[in-house]
């Protein structure tokens, strides 16, 4: 039971007649300042609530009295921004590669949107800056599968490789090893030619053995000397650059049942107007011929 109303002897304060052990609350009124600022938070949402969606519902929300949108806020900024954007990317869909790098706002329009456009759509695969990961390529080097030429990044971007675009780059490398077109002894000496290529070998008569296993079965596609070829996608074996790994275990590897990555085709997925940014942008990073 609360005991009576009295004023508290230090304080001179009123107690509100509740007590515990012997400890009486203090009848201590809020500020006046915080009780306004109080009921003006009262009275904000009441007008929030009323003029902006706020309230949901089992599959919708309060529209609002204002019938404000986020959403609709988002696409009038981009229809503004597309509407800025408009002149420049007519411009990059009429112009040739030539004149998109010689023009220098066409080429930093163009440079800009093909680096937005690769950390959408191309980094998940192929890093930050085309830095590349184990099966995918790096794109900052001076090494092309399908060719480094501006036109070349062009068509395999537009167009990927291994996928159902009728246009896209095909190349098949055989299962030496699963389907018993080389023995095992073999695919070690030629793993051991290969490595010779870049001065790597360690046993210098398995890769004298496995010289002529390649000119018969590789140097069609890599070339008699392994410098490789973009016209097929095969790769230069004379260099330091390895999609799969150089160790001579991930070469085995790759002779006996090779990986084929795939690239998808980026037509009809992305404007055209984007994937020639896009071939300008990785062009410059550093690797282009």
């Amino acid at each position: 039971m609360p005991t009576k109303i009295e004023k508290d002897l230090i304080s001179g304060t009123d107690t509100t007649g509740h007590e515990w052990d012997g400890i009486k609350e203090l009848n201590t009124p809020l500020p006046k300042w915080w009780v306004y600022t109080f009921y003006a938070s009262i009275v904000f949402a009441l007008v929030y609530v009323v003029l902006y969606p706020a309230i949901p519902g089992a599959n919708s929300h309060t529209a609002g009295v204002l019938g404000w949108s986020k959403r609709a806020e988002l696409d009038d900024q981009i229809a503004a921004a597309r509407g800025r954007q408009a002149d420049f990317i007519k411009r990059i869909n009429a112009a040739s590669f030539a004149v998109i790098r010689s023009d220098n706002d066409l080429l930093n329009f163009a440079l800009t949107g093909g680096r937005a456009a690769f950390a959408d759509n191309c980094a998940p695969c192929h890093a930050a800056a085309g830095a590349g990961r184990p099966g995918f390529p790096n794109l900052a080097d001076d090494e092309w599968l399908w060719g480094g030429k501006i036109e070349q990044v062009y068509q395999t971007i537009q167009h990927g490789a291994r996928n159902d675009d009728p246009d896209a780059h095909v190349s098949t490398m055989p299962n030496f090893g699963v389907d018993q077109v080389l023995k095992p002894a073999q695919i070690n000496d030629v793993a051991e030619f290969v490595l010779s290529l870049s001065g790597r070998s360690t046993d210098a008569a398995a890769a004298k053995r496995g010289a002529p296993v390649f000119e018969e079965q590789c140097a069609a596609c890599h070339g008699p000397a392994g410098k490789g070829n973009p016209e097929l996608g095969a790769p230069n074996l004379t260099d330091s650059i390895w999609l799969y790994g150089g160790r001579k275990a991930d070469i085995v590897a790759q002779i006996n049942r090779p990986r084929l990555g795939v690239m998808p085709t980026w037509a009809g997925r992305l404007d055209p107007a984007t994937i020639k940014m896009l071939a300008v942008y990785v062009h410059s990073l550093g690797g282009g011929q």
